[in-house]
């Protein structure tokens, strides 16, 4: 290119593919000649999609992920027009390309796939971030073929208390709770996910697949799939734990992560708990730093820029950097910044600049650990006789594991994948219905639910609770016919005595906060269920325990009125008219 777009401090290039909202570029940070991709998003395009909380949400999840086979979000520049999101750049393309040329993977290289996807989803899931669209799709390779889970536009947070519902996610990668429209708690649909993703990395073919969509949906439902002959004993013994149709029975990630086959080669960066992998991820590395102070010392000018330019740059950068003697522990303060995206100006620049660099750093030590790894693993005398539940060599000569044949099961994908499947209508006349309860054993087991439960009907149900509220002077706000939102003030027009109270809960805008949602459980049992929104366990408590009392005692009265009535209709029932006399000759 003559003239290349320049954004910042980065150099615009070929285009790597267009989406709904924009292009993807390929780009070079001019400062450090790392390349990158940057997402443009048109401002126009997404207003007119109303996808402007999609976005946002997207971005601020990526901002949370700091995971080796996550993709890094190293920036986002705001201009009037467009949002260019400046990420990780992978080179060589979606593992569901690589599926399709190789078919059926060996059972080692699976793994490797696994392993790092499986990292990916246990820590996103452990900062309550659900994907929601796992596929080979948006799984991407990067130089040495390691996974980078990308595509967060169908992700969400999960917050405690509280289920998801939207049905989303590729048709053949969808677990039955999300095509059914069922609500959700949000890791198990990603576990299905990855169950589907195994059986397609070792069996080069998709586990429920169809060309009717309801059909599709059927075998989804009833789990019905078969598991070729090959697989090992302890491959077939997870895939069918992962692509159970309960949810409640199905495996998570802690227990797919403890299971044999999973345990086997697994690398030692990945043993790790999310927590201790994010933390050593965000290790100050001192060469880094000393690498990002020599470009600061230049200030960050483009490789190969004119001297003149380079001097200008200097000047600017070396007086916002301050002294010598203070440049180090800037720089050092910058990088130990939790939150970088809210860094501006030179600070950002030494942000990005040291997170690129350290990025290709780790990547290269990650290679090579790997290797080193393998190398052991081969140089290793292998034993006499093979263990029954050693992997099964996959013959590349059967019709399963051909490329040609796994580009006819996969098909079209691409066109089929970015359909969303039909929601099932929403019927807002009856309450939501949880994910159903594990099945107890034990005839003496006693049994504890969470709430309250009630066979009335749902609507005298939430009745009841209108006027338990109002009997405690309580303020609510409806969410929905099955869910409220309720604000007590315990304190409110008592005035406090000997001045400020030393207990919060004794002060006068002391408020307590309360989300009420009815769940429907098993045909005609309902439960009432307390989720604390505001306040501490105690006033959380406290309001719970007087709503229950209410409950207790509406009912009670209810039970007294309607015998009271009956009492008196047997009462007042008229004596039984003497019987008809027989006619005469009769």
């Amino acid at each position: 290119m003559d003239n290349p777009v320049v954004i910042g401090t980065y150099r615009l290039s070929k285009t790597l593919g267009i989406g709904a909202f924009g292009k993807v570029k390929l780009a070079e940070h001019v400062t450090t000649g790392h390349k990158v991709a940057v997402k443009i998003l048109n401002r126009a395009k997404i207003v007119a999609l109303d996808m402007t909380e999609k976005v946002k949400r997207e971005i601020n999840i990526l901002q949370r992920c700091t995971h080796p086979h996550i993709i890094r979000l190293y920036e986002v520049i705001d201009t009037p027009t467009d949002i260019f999101v400046v990420m990780e750049y992978v080179s060589n393309g979606e593992l569901f390309d690589y599926i399709v040329s190789k078919g059926r993977l060996a059972p080692d290289e699976a793994r490797h796939f696994f392993h790092q996807i499986v990292s990916g989803v246990e820590y996103c899931h452990y900062h309550h971030i659900v994907h929601r669209d796992l596929k080979p799709e948006n799984l991407l390779l990067d130089a040495d073929n390691n996974i980078k889970i990308a595509d967060f536009g169908l992700s969400n947070v999960m917050r405690d208390g509280e289920f998801l519902r939207t049905s989303c996610g590729s048709p053949n990668y969808a677990a039955p709770e999300v095509i059914s429209g069922h609500l959700y708690a949000g890791p198990e649909v990603d576990v299905w996910s990855c169950g589907v993703i195994l059986y397609a990395l070792l069996c080069g073919s998709l586990p429920f697949d169809d060309e009717s969509i309801p059909n599709l949906f059927k075998k989804i439902k009833s789990g019905m799939y078969s598991l070729p002959s090959h697989l090992s004993q302890l491959a077939r013994d997870l895939i069918p734990r992962m692509l159970v149709v309960d949810p409640m029975k199905r495996v998570t990630v802690p227990e797919v992560r403890a299971h044999a086959w999973f345990q086997q080669k697994l690398p030692p960066y990945l043993r790790h708990a999310p927590d201790r992998i994010e933390n050593l991820e965000r290790v100050i590395d001192e060469d880094t730093v000393d690498d990002v102070l020599a470009l600061a010392s230049r200030g960050f000018a483009p490789l190969g820029a004119s001297k003149q330019l380079q001097e200008k740059l200097q000047t600017k950068a070396l007086a916002l950097l301050g002294e010598e003697s203070e440049r180090r522990p800037r720089v050092l303060a910058v990088v130990r910044q939790p939150d970088a995206h809210r860094l501006r100006g030179v600070e950002k620049a030494i942000r990005v600049a040291y997170e690129l660099i350290l990025d290709h750093k780790r990547t290269r030590l990650r290679t090579a650990e790997l290797a080193l790894a393998r190398q052991a693993a081969s140089d290793s005398t292998p034993p006499t006789f093979s263990s029954p539940h050693s992997e099964a060599s996959p013959a590349r000569g059967g019709s399963v594991g051909e490329g040609a044949q796994a580009k006819t099961i996969f098909g079209d994908r691409r066109k089929e994948a970015s359909t969303t499947p039909p929601q099932p209508p929403s019927n807002t006349a009856n309450p939501p219905q949880p994910p159903p309860a594990p099945p107890q054993s034990g005839a003496r087991r006693r049994r504890w639910y969470l709430g309250i439960q009630s066979k009335k009907d749902p609507a005298h149900v939430m009745t009841e609770v209108y006027k338990a509220l109002l009997q405690l002077d309580c303020e609510w706000r409806t969410v929905d016919p099955y869910r409220l939102r309720t604000r007590w003030r315990p304190n409110a027009g008592v005035s406090p005595k000997g001045g400020e109270p030393r207990n919060a809960r004794l002060a006068p805008d002391y408020v307590v906060r309360v989300t009420l949602t009815l769940y429907k459980v098993q045909q005609n049992i309902f439960l009432l269920d307390f989720q604390n929104g505001e306040g501490d366990c105690f006033g959380f408590m406290s309001l719970c325990a007087r709503i229950i009392k209410e409950l207790k005692a509406l009912s009670a009265a209810s039970r007294a009125a309607v015998q009271h009535q009956m009492a008196r209709g047997g009462e007042r029932r008229p004596a039984r008219p003497p019987a008809r006399p027989a006619a005469p000759g009769a």
